[in-house]
């Protein structure tokens, strides 16, 4: 579904990404794995076209993506829940969601996908008309993660959706992406720090490194290789 051949990204003189080769098939969860300023960011963004590539190519779907512009990629079906959340606080939730399904053509899409969504985060339905901005760290993450399901993603793209939360909350997210792999709903691309977390739901990791895929493979076997579990098992 989704492929990254030889990619570069940079940030002026600084290399975010050197020569990154990554795929993703469909139904996958695939993680990535890295400290922070290794470049998953970068690479999502890249693939979401938030940021130009220096080289290298992004293909969905076996097309190039050089000329589709972010709200393009979104129509194709790339969405992407980044760092930070990116909810519009001052908007109630049920506004949130509607704006996360503003690509969809059919009115009564917008509805079923929200019903869809309070059916995986119920506190969302309690809360639809409470402003954004005033929910707790982890409402706000079942809000956005809600946000980017809101569009029918063939590939969803998340970025660090553990960050800042507590235990139990990560716990939850957890939960509900692997209920949309047992469904087969959606594809999955996930950076996170949390190689941990990342490794209970995710089918193949890559593990990225100032810019460079160090190692890849299942989980099961790239957290038995003694490097990856002492560098990396405790991000």
């Amino acid at each position: 579904m989704l492929e990254i051949d030889r990619l570069v990204v940079r940030y002026g003189s600084f290399l975010a990404l050197d020569g990154v080769n990554l795929k993703v098939d469909k139904g996958e969860v695939v993680g990535l794995i890295g400290a922070n300023g290794a470049g998953k960011s970068s690479l999502l963004r890249a693939v979401a076209g938030l940021v130009p590539v220096a080289s290298g190519r992004v293909l969905f779907r076996d097309k190039p993506l050089d000329l589709q512009l972010p709200h393009d990629r979104t129509r194709l079906g790339i969405s992407l829940v980044p760092e930070g959340r990116g909810l519009f606080p001052r908007m109630s939730v049920e506004e949130n969601l509607k704006m996360g399904g503003y690509c969809l053509n059919e009115r009564h899409k917008i509805y079923t996908n929200m019903t869809w969504c309070y059916e995986l985060f119920p506190v969302l339905r309690e809360r639809r008309h409470q402003l954004a901005g005033t929910l707790s760290g982890g409402q706000q993450q079942m809000l956005a993660l809600s946000m980017g399901l809101m569009s029918d993603p063939e590939i969803l793209l998340l970025d660090e959706p553990s960050l800042g939360l507590a235990p139990i909350v990560i716990q939850e997210i957890c939960d509900r992406l692997k209920e949309l792999k047992a469904e087969g709903k959606t594809t999955v691309l996930l950076a996170e720090q949390n190689a941990n977390m990342t490794g209970n739901i995710a089918d193949r990791i890559y593990v990225l490194q100032t810019g460079r895929i160090r190692y890849h493979d299942k989980p099961e076997v790239l957290f038995k290789n003694p490097e990856v579990a002492e560098s990396f098992l405790s991000i």
